[in-house]
């Protein structure tokens, strides 16, 4: 986060006191959790409906684009009800469109539910991390990376659901259900009470376009966000396959890359804010992205399974704090109201999770995978080189 919080005292116990600390916690992990438990039950979908891979992918373009298509709406409602009241009431549909997904009795109304799903899971992301900046702010304390591995946690909680109900013989729409009751009634019991009770005072006008970009200083702050998540995108859909195809990894220990990767990325965010405070955010940024550029480089320039994984391990790491330092200055720009700031960064984000792999696929048809790979690498180091964009500035 800023600058301003080094030195401050660090530690969980402080935080989990605070109530509205929690309540974010909550959204994130809800956010989470309903988002893994969709993404377990993908196969399920596909054979119920016999999609093809080109109309799979369809399916789940739609509930990316519903997501890129609410954040200019979700930041104007921010400011308008406040980000924690627009997390509640988004929290509060979130569920209901899972559950609808699973209602869906053809492929274009499940194309439609996609689309809801993914517009309601982009309208919560945006709402919730302008409260959890709020939070930041008010105890001076850089805790979004906490936020943000919760999110991550929560999703595989939701994934580990999915791999339950499949062993037990439960269809989507029961597992759906319980996951949406149980999960939205734990969250929304943190949430409720701390919600502020009346809308904020200030400006109600913002963005209403169908696209949300930032402007100004916000536009390195975005290139930053979208350099980093098209390695995200990237590492989930690509790293079993080089492993398996250049390293000549077995298919079982292929898919230990994303899981090396994911773990690093959940643990370094919990630990990430008292590297943050101590640091600095830039000092932070700075080692964030030479890490990822190691990691890849390794991967890149070595034949050794157990090498590999240990690169993968460190791009998680060096991935891991930059999102959530992203957000934190977009909600601290001072041209651009919190709202409207993040709902763009988010477009940017949501756009390298999308073009992550077909980038990695195209410059792989025309040369190789560990080229591929080496320009993730250059990628993450826009990171080292506009790290000084993430400094916040105190509103004029």
């Amino acid at each position: 986060m800023s600058d301003f919080v080094t030195g401050r005292t660090t530690g969980f116990g402080p935080l989990r006191a605070d109530a509205e600390w929690r309540a974010v916690v909550a959204a994130f992990a809800f956010n989470g959790l309903l988002f893994g438990a969709w993404a377990a039950r993908v196969p399920t979908f596909k054979a119920h409906f016999e999609l093809s891979a080109g109309t799979l992918g369809l399916l789940l373009l739609a509930l990316a684009a519903g997501a890129i298509v609410s954040f200019p709406f979700a930041g104007s409602l921010s400011e308008r009800w406040g980000a924690d009241r627009l997390t509640v009431r988004s929290a509060l549909a979130y569920g209901p469109a899972l559950i609808g997904i699973a209602l869906a009795p053809d492929v274009f109304l499940l194309g439609a539910a996609l689309f809801l799903f993914g517009a309601l899971h982009g309208a919560m992301d945006v709402a919730m991390n302008g409260w959890g900046a709020r939070v930041e702010t008010r105890l001076r304390r850089s805790t979004m990376s906490v936020f943000h591995a919760m999110f991550s946690l929560g999703a595989g909680l939701g994934a580990a659901s999915g791999f339950m109900a499949v062993n037990f013989g439960f269809g989507p729409l029961a597992h759906f259900t319980a996951i949406a009751a149980f999960g939205g009634g734990a969250a929304l019991l943190f949430m409720v009470p701390v919600q502020t009770k009346a809308p904020p005072a200030g400006p109600e006008g913002g963005s209403k376009s169908l696209l949300s970009l930032p402007s100004g200083a916000l536009c390195l702050v975005g290139l930053i966000a979208f350099s980093v998540a098209i390695g995200e995108g990237a590492m989930a859909d690509w790293s079993a396959v080089f492993l398996h195809a250049v390293i000549d990894a077995l298919e079982a220990q292929a898919a230990l890359g994303y899981a090396a990767f994911s773990a690093a990325m959940v643990l370094t965010r919990f630990s990430g804010g008292v590297l943050v405070e101590r640091l600095g955010s830039v000092v932070t940024t700075r080692l964030s992205g030479a890490t990822a550029f190691a990691g890849l480089m390794i991967i890149v320039v070595t034949q050794s399974f157990w090498i590999a994984l240990s690169g993968f391990a460190l791009v998680g790491v060096g991935y891991a704090v930059v999102m959530p330092l992203v957000f934190s200055r977009a909600a601290a720009d001072p041209v651009i109201r919190p709202g409207p700031a993040i709902a763009s960064v988010a477009t940017l984000s949501y756009g390298g999770m999308l073009l992550g792999p077909p980038v990695v696929g195209f410059i792989a048809q025309i040369s190789s995978l560990r080229v591929s790979f080496m320009a993730l690498a250059l990628l993450a180091l826009l990171a080292v080189l506009l790290a000084s964009q993430l400094r916040v500035k105190a509103r004029p």
